[in-house]
């Protein structure tokens, strides 16, 4: 309960510093991702079905539309098990509504009552962790993915960006955004559905986006495309972005069944 407590008054102080940038005319999204971590492909079913036919209708009911979730490639052998939601937000005060429908939501208790009256020595997960995120300038708004492919084959690929300074950081994202590698990723058709700053989570100074490739040959063609292009060249050798990144991750994922995009 102290955790849920800090959480909220967290957003509720983020929530102050976004009204004050909200009359200058900021008009980016936020959003939520819960990383549900798991050891077993029994706690992976239980997740996904509670997530499937409680927690996504809960969301469409707090005026969500659409909610992404994704599991890693591999997942089924992996000793980590996970599984990511990406729930879109207009605005920030929106995370902490989500974050009590668990207690406010009376028909998610019903149709999630196993997932809730889960028995202390049989948890469905082991740690839930959240991360809040604010969309670059440069793309305020996130997007559905225009993906050709079978759903099941779709690639999408979550990446991180730890900077070793505050400073440091903020140069990482004057590159994603003036410097140019939005426009790069957008001219070469990377299908992105956000580019965003991490404002609360474990890793930080941080940024985080997602791109998205209907397979796996398609991921490689285009970071191919990416890695030889002559914008690419120049901008990773401008003496300004030098030593902005001390952490790079990335993290393959396929859409389960029934995520909304």
């Amino acid at each position: 309960m102290k955790t849920k407590t800090s959480l909220i008054t967290l957003v509720l102080a983020l929530f102050a510093v976004n009204t004050v940038f909200a009359f200058k005319g900021d008009k980016r999204e936020y959003y939520e991702i819960k990383l549900y971590r798991l050891s077993t492909n029994d706690q992976v079913k239980k997740v996904e079905d509670f997530l499937r036919d409680a927690y996504l209708p809960a969301l469409h009911r707090a005026g969500i539309t659409k909610v992404g979730v994704f599991h890693p490639r591999g997942n089924d052998t992996a000793t980590d098990k996970r599984v990511y939601v990406f729930i879109p937000v207009k605005k920030l005060d929106k995370v902490a509504v989500v974050e009590d429908l668990m207690i406010t939501d009376p028909e998610l208790i019903q149709a999630g009552d196993s997932y809730w009256n889960a028995a202390f020595n049989a948890p469905i997960f082991n740690r839930i962790e959240t991360i809040i995120l604010k969309a670059f300038p440069l793309m305020p708004t996130w997007n559905v993915p225009n993906l050709s492919g079978n759903k099941t084959d779709r690639v999408y690929e979550l990446r991180s960006y730890e900077g070793p300074t505050e400073r440091l950081y903020r140069q990482k994202v004057k590159m994603f955004n003036e410097g140019g590698e939005i426009a790069l990723f957008k001219r070469l058709n990377f299908n992105a559905v956000f580019y965003s700053e991490v404002v609360a989570g474990s890793h930080q100074p941080n940024l985080m986006y997602m791109t998205s490739f209907n397979n796996w040959a398609d991921r490689e063609e285009h970071w191919k495309a990416f890695s030889s292009s002559p914008e690419w060249t120049v901008l990773k050798a401008a003496p300004q972005y030098l030593n902005s990144v001390s952490k790079n991750e990335q993290v393959y994922l396929n859409p389960t069944e029934f995520s909304e995009f």
